[in-house]
């Protein structure tokens, strides 16, 4: 009988993210409803030595599977080593991170195990011993609840939504052999081009400051750099900003682009287009800089500032640096 609650643990570089102890955090308040445990699958080349952490935030046991074909990652093979540690041990619910890696795994996931999945949750409970997941539906006009009735029931959480919270536990690390069917495996990483700029992902950042169409060309964006770097935030952009060639492509938030729920949002000229509004909406603060009164964006801010953002940001930053010495 399936039984307990399991995550998929991502790292990057032998480094757990942010998102995998979310994840954990979240698998062991719904273990708690169910009286249940919480284990984790962990994939990677030299990872063992880091599994362990997971134990911090809930985790009772960590399998892994370290094999060098899990670097770089491949979704040919974490699928097959993933589908097959969860066939062995059964777990009731099955939860991943919705990053770029958990969206393009977890797609693979539902069908290998042949069950549903609840994507880009942002609250998960449990009701008469189910996992119903709530997600937003239709660009974020709506909220629905989703009961997955295969097993396991799957569900991938949006990234900065749920705490990461400590909670220690056992955190026993189990080795396992993925024993992969190497021709099953079809496709291969030929290069990777790292980003060197050492800039926080979008996805994970805890402050944005973002610009769209009314930042009037690419040097405009030098001001919300400054302000981004005072913050200890990071620099996102509208699509049309991005489709402009004002910045590049994995600056771009939004339905089409990245999906984000940092602590603190600052739209710079950014109208607000639904599409937009989908990818940033889930903020816990959102802060609009617009001249006119009449932006779609001022909808969904906590604070508005209707005026000229090339007079109000830099002042702004001023400001912010007096604040914070």
């Amino acid at each position: 009988m399936a039984k307990g609650v399991m995550i998929v643990a991502e790292q990057r570089d032998g480094a757990l993210r942010k998102v995998s102890f979310e994840v954990a955090s979240a698998a062991r308040k719904l273990a708690d409803q169910l009286g249940d445990e919480v284990s984790a699958i962990l994939l990677g080349s030299g990872v063992e030595g880091i599994a362990g952490e997971l134990g911090k935030y809930g985790v009772d046991k960590v399998y892994v599977c370290d094999d060098a074909a899990f670097e770089p990652y491949t979704t040919d093979a974490y699928a097959q080593a993933i589908t097959k540690v969860v066939k062995e041990k059964d777990p009731a619910i099955l939860l991943l991170g919705a990053s770029v890696l958990g969206k393009d795994l977890s797609s693979r996931l539902v069908g290998s195990l042949a069950t549903g999945l609840a994507s880009d949750c942002t609250d998960i409970k449990i009701e008469d011993g189910k996992m119903v997941a709530v997600r937003p539906m239709y660009a974020g006009k709506c909220y629905g609840e989703i009961v997955v009735s295969g097993s396991p029931q799957m569900a991938s959480l949006r990234p900065n939504v749920f705490a990461a919270a400590e909670n220690a536990k056992a955190g026993a690390v189990e080795k396992v052999d993925a024993a992969l069917d190497a021709s099953k495996l079809k496709t291969k990483v030929l290069e990777v081009q790292k980003d060197e700029s050492g800039k926080v992902d979008l996805t994970e950042a805890n402050i944005i400051v973002s610009g769209g169409r009314g930042m009037k060309g690419p040097e405009g964006y030098g001001i919300l750099e400054e302000l981004a770097s005072v913050l200890g935030g990071t620099v996102g952009a509208s699509r049309a900003a991005v489709d402009a060639g004002w910045r590049p492509v994995t600056d771009q938030v939004g339905q089409t682009g990245k999906t984000v729920s940092p602590n603190l949002y600052i739209a710079c000229g950014i109208s607000g287009a639904l599409q937009h509004m989908a990818g940033m909406s889930s903020s816990k603060y959102i802060v609009a800089i617009n001249k006119d009164s009449e932006a779609p964006i001022f909808t969904k801010a906590d604070y508005g500032v209707v005026d000229d953002l090339f007079a109000v940001v830099p002042e702004l930053t001023k400001e912010c640096k007096k604040l914070l010495g």
